[in-house]
C-alpha cells in the first residue's frame, strides 16, 4: 500500500512526541487482553512500561488512559468472547467491569513496579471532567501524581457509569485528560497505524496519510469507511477524539500498538507508521483562549497594582494577597474577571474558590489560608493555567 510521505521532519510523530513534555497514551482493550487466556497480555505491559519508564528519564510526564476492563471481566460473568460488546446488557457490561478493572490495574501495577515506578489507579466519568469543580479536583490529584513520578492509569469508571459505556469513550476521554493537564500530546494506541484514503485491506491503491494539519470533511468521510480491526464508529471517535484536541492545543497520534516497544518505536527512530493531527495553537495558550471565548464570568477580583505588574510580567497566578475586594456570587470552577481598581479588565479566569472563601482570603498572605479557612487550600485565587490575560 501506498504512503504519502511529503511532510517536513519538525512536523512528524518523532518530532513531537521528542519535544512534548507532558503526555497521555490510550490504550485499547485488544491491547491488554490475550484472546488466549482471556487474560492480560503482561509481556506487553511490561515492554509498555519499560517505554514509560524510557520517557521519565527524559523529564517527561506520562499519563496512561486504558480500556480493557470489561474485556478481561467478560469472562468471569459467562460472556462468550464472541458476543459484541454493543450486544452485551448494561448490568453485566458494569459488572464485568467490577471484575475486570482489578486485572487491568493489578498489570499495570506489576508491570511498572518491575521498572521501579508507582503507578495510581484513577477511575474517571466524561460527567466528572465536565463538572468544572470536579474537573479542577481531578486535575490537581494528576498533577500531584505526575509531580512526584507517579503514573495515573485511567480508565472509565463504566461500574457507575451509563451511557458513558460505548465504543470509543477513552479516545474522548484521553483527550479530555490532556485538556485537564495540559498535555503536548495524545497518542491512541489500537490496531490500526493511521487515517487512510481507502480501507488498505481491500484497496491496493490506498494511501496512509502520516499527516494532517487540519482535519476537513474528506478525513471524516475517509474514517466513516472500514478500518482493520476497528468497527466504523471506532475510527470516526478517533476522528472526533483528534477534532478535539487540535482545538485544545493538543497534538493527537493514531498508532498500531499490537507489537511490543511501540513508544519505543514511535519516539526514537519514527519506524512505526503513524498520523499525527498537528495541533497549530497549542499549551496553556489554547486553554486559555478557550476559557475567555466559552464561560460567562460570575464574578470579578479588584487586583492592586503588585497584582497587575506581577500578572502582566510573567508566569504569575493571582495570589490573594493582591485582591483588594471580590464581588460577585460564584462557586469553585466558575469564570471570574480580573479587574484592576479603576475599572479596567486585565482578563478572566476559574476561580480556585468559592466567593465567600475568596472574601476570606483576599488580601491575606497564602500562609494565612489554613487558619483563615480551616483547611489547606489552594495558594492561588487563579493559577496561571487558568487565566486569559487582555494583551
Amino acid at each position: 500500500m501506498a504512503s504519502d510521505s511529503s511532510f517536513t521532519s519538525d512536523l512528524s510523530t518523532v518530532s513531537v512526541l521528542r519535544e512534548a513534555e507532558s503526555i497521555v497514551i490510550k490504550i485499547g482493550s485488544v491491547l491488554v487482553r490475550d484472546p488466549e487466556t482471556d487474560g492480560v497480555r503482561q509481556g506487553w505491559m511490561d515492554a509498555l512500561a519499560q517505554d514509560v519508564a524510557a520517557l521519565m528519564k527524559l523529564g517527561k510526564k506520562v499519563t496512561i488512559v486504558s480500556s480493557g476492563g470489561i474485556a478481561l471481566g467478560r469472562k468471569a460473568l459467562g460472556i462468550s468472547g464472541k458476543v459484541a460488546p454493543d450486544q452485551i446488557p448494561l448490568q453485566q457490561k458494569q459488572a464485568a467491569s467490577a471484575v475486570g478493572q482489578y486485572h487491568l490495574f493489578h498489570g499495570y501495577h506489576k508491570a511498572f513496579a518491575s521498572c521501579g515506578i508507582v503507578a495510581a489507579q484513577v477511575l474517571l466519568t466524561m460527567s466528572e471532567t465536565e463538572n468544572r469543580r470536579m474537573n479542577l479536583n481531578a486535575r490537581e490529584t494528576l498533577h500531584t501524581l505526575l509531580d512526584r513520578g507517579i503514573v495515573p492509569v485511567i480508565n472509565e469508571n463504566d461500574t457507575v457509569s451509563t451511557g458513558e459505556i460505548r465504543f470509543g469513550d477513552n479516545d474522548r476521554l484521553s483527550v479530555r485528560v490532556g485538556q485537564m493537564i495540559l498535555s503536548d500530546a495524545v497518542v491512541l494506541l489500537s490496531t490500526t497505524d493511521g487515517l487512510y484514503t481507502a480501507n488498505p485491506d481491500t484497496n491496493p491503491d490506498a494511501v496512509h496519510i502520516p499527516l494532517i494539519e487540519e482535519i476537513t470533511e474528506e478525513h471524516v468521510r475517509m474514517a466513516g469507511k472500514a478500518i482493520p480491526g476497528l468497527s466504523t464508529g471506532g475510527m470516526k471517535s478517533k476522528i472526533e477524539a483528534a477534532q478535539a484536541a487540535v482545538k485544545s492545543g493538543i497534538h493527537l497520534v493514531i498508532a498500531n500498538g499490537r507489537d511490543d516497544h511501540v513508544l519505543r518505536s514511535l519516539t526514537e527512530d519514527g519506524a512505526r507508521r503513524s498520523t499525527l493531527f498537528h495541533a497549530l495553537n497549542t499549551g496553556a495558550s489554547a486553554r486559555q483562549s478557550w476559557i475567555e471565548t466559552h464561560m460567562r464570568p460570575k464574578g470579578a477580583y479588584i487586583v492592586d497594582d503588585g497584582a497587575v505588574k506581577a500578572l502582566l510580567s510573567g508566569k504569575n497566578s493571582l495570589l490573594p494577597v493582591g485582591v483588594k475586594s471580590v464581588e460577585g456570587r460564584f462557586e469553585r470552577g466558575d469564570v471570574v474577571e480580573i479587574m484592576t481598581f479603576d475599572g479596567r479588565k486585565l482578563g478572566v479566569g476559574l476561580s480556585a474558590y468559592n466567593a465567600d472563601e475568596a472574601r476570606l482570603v483576599a488580601g491575606r498572605q497564602t500562609a494565612d489560608i489554613p487558619t483563615l479557612l480551616g483547611y489547606a487550600g489552594r495558594k492561588a485565587l487563579v493559577h496561571y493555567d487558568d487565566l486569559m490575560l487582555l494583551r
